[in-house]
């Protein structure tokens, strides 16, 4: 396969590790960076300090602080900017997409103001077929695959041929791609699961032992799966890479943003305090209100991401989160008798 431009917009963590693993695929990419002192740390010394340390970048990737050039003419274009951000960045690049371009979302949001996913947003603002959208998703903590280690990951689109090229593209000796038709399943699988961080986050501050977690998690991924479902999801989405090892991996790992988030939260932090102190974004911040107003518009029960929510706004203290979910009345988790 021949894809001669690719490009990634976005240097943060994400970004420049998913371009790292572009080009350790053998393909040449652009990284769009939006400080130039950070653009030409990539090129020259082929690291990138403030999000990845001194891991070294592989040769084939070059960067730039001019979107519009690392934009034009590109194949394959890889958004990786902050979800809340891509309908104006997107707005910028559009007049100069090239025709056929596929677009990539490399996002695991919610857009805030209409409650649309990252795939659906692409659509609009860039006015191209859903055919050349493909979105990514799965247990992708930045830092371990820039260390190389082995992982895999869902590549989702309408269209098999893009789901199949962008897999092409980034298929390497350690990171593997699963391609998927089910953009939906794979997109809210990617955008929940932040918010059930963000709830184990506060229990691990909390002192909470692991069995409080391992409930959470797994009444998370209910959660994840009934809004997902009634939005049209196909169910074995939610329990592959995209679901559950994605809800796994976030939850657990204190490399996760939103699970630190939410500890910093546990612990006494303030909501200010806890945005102060980190410097990544932790996207289940942003999404959760628009998360719980899809569970609205579907009539599906979010009690988590409801209580996440109460916790962001001042309506719920961070002890009470655990004794809330708890109290609720009690269920058959089963099929019906």
């Amino acid at each position: 396969m021949s894809v001669e431009k690719t490009a990634v917009l976005g240097a943060g963590s994400w970004g420049t590790t998913y371009a790292a693993v572009v080009a350790d695929a053998g393909f040449p990419v652009t990284l769009w960076a939006r400080r130039s002192e950070v653009a030409e740390e990539i090129t020259s010394s082929h690291t990138n300090e403030r999000y990845l340390g001194d891991r070294v970048l592989p040769e084939l990737l070059s960067a730039t602080a001019d979107d519009i050039a690392a934009v034009a003419d590109a194949e394959v274009i890889i958004l990786a900017v902050p979800a809340q951000t891509l309908r104006e960045n997107l707005s910028r690049w559009k007049p100069h997409l090239r025709p056929g371009v596929k677009l990539v979302s490399l996002m695991k949001g919610i857009e805030v103001d209409t409650g649309k996913r990252m795939s659906e947003v692409i659509a609009e603002v860039a006015e191209v077929d859903s055919t050349q959208i493909a979105v990514v998703s799965g247990p992708n903590l930045a830092r371990e695959i820039a260390d190389r280690q082995p992982t895999a990951t869902v590549v989702a689109s309408e269209s098999i041929e893009t789901a199949e090229v962008v897999a092409e593209i980034s298929a390497n000796g350690y990171f593997r791609p699963y391609t998927n038709t089910d953009v939906v399943g794979v997109e809210m699988g990617g955008a929940v699961k932040n918010v059930i961080a963000l709830a184990v986050g506060i229990a691990d501050g909390q002192k909470l032992g692991d069995n409080s977690k391992a409930s959470i998690i797994t009444r998370g991924l209910a959660e994840t799966s009934r809004l997902a479902a009634a939005m049209g999801a196909q169910p074995h989405t939610l329990s592959g890479l995209a679901g559950l090892g994605d809800l796994v991996a976030t939850c657990a790992s204190p490399l996760s943003r939103n699970r630190t988030f939410g500890r910093h939260l546990g612990e006494g932090m303030s909501l200010d305090d806890v945005i102060a102190h980190t410097s990544q974004t932790a996207e289940g911040v942003k999404s959760a209100p628009a998360i719980l107003a899809l569970g609205r518009r579907y009539s599906v029960d979010l009690p988590i991401t409801e209580a996440v929510c109460a916790v962001l706004g001042g309506q719920l203290r961070v002890d009470e989160l655990a004794g809330l979910l708890l109290s609720r009345k009690r269920k058959h988790e089963g099929p019906p008798a």
